[in-house]
């Protein structure tokens, strides 16, 4: 995410390295390369002048601190001003009403479909909701099919009637079976073109018009940058929407869209989609997107990220197993399971900070662990209880065994003795003090992982 733009901010403030004060001169050549960044970026012009110039106000003349070098000093009033480029601060989604009314917009192939089913599922799982789906594309028949299918793996209701070609009528409709059955959020899923045209506009409108909607959001894939942006400003004018949703944000490394939406339509970005997986919906934060683009990480989202997804009586034991130097297989083999279902693992490594450059051209796939599963699970109960027992022998026959050879089971024994030991460490707070400015002084960066 954002790969391009974060390695062109970081270049650009490269000119100010070692410099001892901020003047015009090298503000103005650092600036020039940030303009050019967000311009490679598919940022809009005017946006991105607009940045720049305000960005040289505040750093020219600031005080630079003896502690602060004017690097440093760019770096902080660029995140300031990146985070009120994206909007300043998240905006929560409305749901209020009996029932809320949540009416989807955008183009054919923006992903509104997935997203209902996405935000379906974060209304019922986060926000305690019992959300109703409603398939009012009547043009696609698959999109009503595919509704269907989201709902059934999400255990969500889906409304939809194939004999009615009236979307005002079935949304209506809906809306009054919601009501009647204690639904208490309406999640509206509309037709999309290939192109904004009249036709489409009009019946969205109507739709709009009919349902009375609490919320109105308009669906739009990030990685179409500047288009993005200008779809964004017609249905706007058309349907006034209430916020953005940018898909397909994990792929996209300019991030031209995510920068200019705000600026250009003034409505906020609500949600971010990251991935294929039914929980890969984020909540927008601009403070942590900024975070992201200046290279920083964003530690906060991968704690939550962590928080969702362990169990906490799970670590309890744990950690009593780890104060006990009694970690072995199984507890190594569940950690990785957890892992898993947190979300792509590049993703996560990118938001240690230090971790997105370090990993810029490594390719991680999805089925990273595969390997290091089908050897522990070659492994005997006792051998898993008991790793110290696995000598030579029992290696060749867990390589034969896993469909790996002997060089991945003498790895995979050495990250278990690491992992061992570092969890060992971190477990007394003293040493993870230590541990965590060790890393401080590394600048965030995690070497050798």
């Amino acid at each position: 995410m954002f790969e391009n733009l974060t390695d062109k901010f970081e270049r650009a403030f490269k000119v100010l390295k070692g410099q001892g004060q901020i003047s015009e001169i090298n503000v103005a050549e650092t600036l020039k390369e940030v303009r050019r960044a967000l311009l490679d970026a598919d940022v809009n012009f005017k946006t991105a002048k607009d940045f720049t110039t305000t960005v040289k106000e505040k750093a020219i003349g600031a005080n630079v601190l003896t502690s602060i070098s004017p690097g440093q000093l760019m770096i902080k009033v660029c995140h300031e001003e990146l985070v009120e480029l994206m909007g300043g601060n998240e905006v929560e989604i409305n749901t209020k009403g009996n029932p809320g009314i949540i009416l989807m917009s955008g183009l054919q192939g923006s992903g509104k479909t997935t997203f209902s089913g996405k935000l379906g599922n974060y209304l019922k799982t986060k926000k305690g909701k019992k959300p109703l789906l409603v398939a009012c594309d009547v043009y696609r028949p698959a999109a009503i099919d595919q509704l269907h299918v989201l709902g059934d793996q999400l255990g969500i209701e889906v409304y939809s009637n194939k004999e009615e070609k009236n979307p005002v009528k079935i949304a209506l409709a809906a809306v009054q079976h919601a009501k009647s059955n204690g639904f208490n959020v309406v999640i509206v899923d509309t037709a999309g073109r290939l192109a904004v045209d009249e036709q489409m506009m009009g019946e969205i409108a109507d739709v709009k018009n009919a349902i009375q909607p609490t919320e109105t959001l308009f669906v739009v894939d990030a990685m179409t940058g500047q288009d993005a942006v200008n779809t964004a400003k017609a249905f706007d004018e058309r349907i006034n929407f209430d916020g953005v949703v940018l898909t397909k944000l994990d792929g996209d490394t300019r991030g031209g869209a995510a920068l200019s939406i705000k600026s250009i339509v003034n409505k906020p970005i609500k949600f971010v989609g990251t991935g294929e997986k039914m929980d890969a919906l984020d909540v927008f934060y601009p403070a942590r997107m900024a975070d992201r683009i200046l290279g920083k990480g964003d530690i906060v989202s991968l704690v939550e990220k962590a928080q969702e997804h362990f169990d906490e009586e799970e670590a309890r034991k744990l950690q009593k197993k780890i104060k006990k130097n009694q970690f072995d297989f199984n507890d190594f083999l569940s950690q990785l399971q957890q892992v898993k279902k947190m979300g792509n693992v590049k993703d996560l490594m990118g938001m240690i900070p230090g971790m997105g450059k370090a990993l810029k051209d490594k390719e991680i796939k999805e089925d990273t662990f595969k390997h290091i599963e089908a050897i522990i699970y070659s492994m005997t109960p006792k051998e898993r209880e008991n790793p110290e027992m696995i000598n030579g022998a029992r290696k060749n026959r867990l390589a034969k065994g896993s469909g790996t050879n002997i060089q991945e089971v003498n790895k995979l024994m050495k990250q278990f003795g690491d992992t061992k030991k570092m969890m060992k460490m971190m477990s007394n707070p003293a040493n993870m003090r230590q541990m965590m400015k060790q890393m401080k002084g590394m600048g965030g960066g995690m070497p050798g992982m």
